[in-house]
């Protein structure tokens, strides 16, 4: 191989090299969410994050938000809720978190989008401050267990399955039988002890006696205005307001700026798959409880 080769190899991967490290750089800075100047990333600002879509697991929310936590250059965080909701426990998981940041003093202003009902209320719940579009549908403050019965359509096509269990109840919610009324009655236990939880959580954060919670969380659904006349949302007003808003009460002078929390690399993947697997076959696996 010629010496003049040998230089244009070189140089080709060195060129290859220095638009990887561009590559490398922009998305590092894009993931931190740094500003796209960079001139203010001294600032202090608001920590930022999406719940978005059927809440099916909170390991990554839960990961971000404690991010925010630790970074000492957020001031408060703002969340932005657009979820139908989704399953309980996780649902769950995520109140637990932003209720535990807000009682160490950090200010949490949730701002609702076009949906934040059932678990989406749920997570909301715990907001130092609530911001509602008018137009939000919001509440479902309710809970609900649902699964096929398959056993007709086997029976059509032939197809038999044979049960071995330990107790009468070990197979309780089987799509392949009919649901008895011991099994109906357990399961609506179940799903009342989880509801009463939930009304609880409302009545606790929002400051609304439990009977009146219960005389509106019967699972209807409402818009952001009629929630602010039952207490469940604390003001109206567009996601632009929420950022004022939250920037008024973290002490923040002029336009904030919102610091996101980097985000694995797998992250929107996994949110496609998971959204994709509770629309579909939500309903359709051993029964769960959910807030949506």
């Amino acid at each position: 191989m010629s010496r003049k080769t040998v230089i244009v190899l070189v140089v080709v991967a060195a060129v290859l090299l220095l638009i990887l490290l561009g590559l490398f750089l922009a998305l590092a800075i894009a993931g931190s969410g740094s500003d796209a100047s960079g001139l203010r990333s001294w600032n202090k600002g608001l920590g930022y994050i999406e719940i978005e879509g059927a809440i099916v697991d909170a390991t990554e929310t839960v990961r971000q938000l404690k991010a925010l936590e630790n970074n000492s250059q957020v001031k408060g965080i703002l969340i932005r809720v657009n979820s139908p909701g989704g399953v309980t426990s996780p649902s769950h998981e995520i109140y637990d978190e932003i209720r535990r940041i807000r009682d160490k003093g950090l200010p949490i202003i949730v701002s609702m989008g076009a949906l934040a009902a059932s678990g989406g209320y749920y997570v909301s719940a715990p907001a130092t401050t609530i911001v509602a579009n008018p137009q939000t549908l919001t509440g479902s403050i309710g809970v609900i267990m649902e699964f096929p019965v398959l056993k007709g359509l086997m029976e059509k096509v032939g197809v038999k399955v044979e049960v071995v269990k330990s107790r009468v109840h070990k197979d309780i919610g089987s799509p392949f039988r009919d649901m008895t009324d011991q099994d109906r009655e357990l399961l609506q236990n179940v799903v009342a002890d989880a509801y009463d939880q939930f009304v609880s959580i409302v009545s606790t954060e929002r400051k609304i006696p439990e009977d009146s919670v219960r005389a509106f969380a019967d699972g209807r659904i409402m818009t952001g205005r009629q929630a602010l006349a039952f207490g469940l949302v604390d003001t109206l007003g567009t996601f632009e307001d929420a950022k004022r808003i939250a920037a008024s009460l973290c002490g923040i002078e002029g336009e904030p700026r919102l610091i996101r929390p980097s985000r694995k690399l797998n992250f929107w993947l996994r949110r496609l798959l998971e959204g994709t697997t509770e629309g579909l076959f939500g309903g359709f696996g051993f029964p769960r409880l959910r807030y949506i």
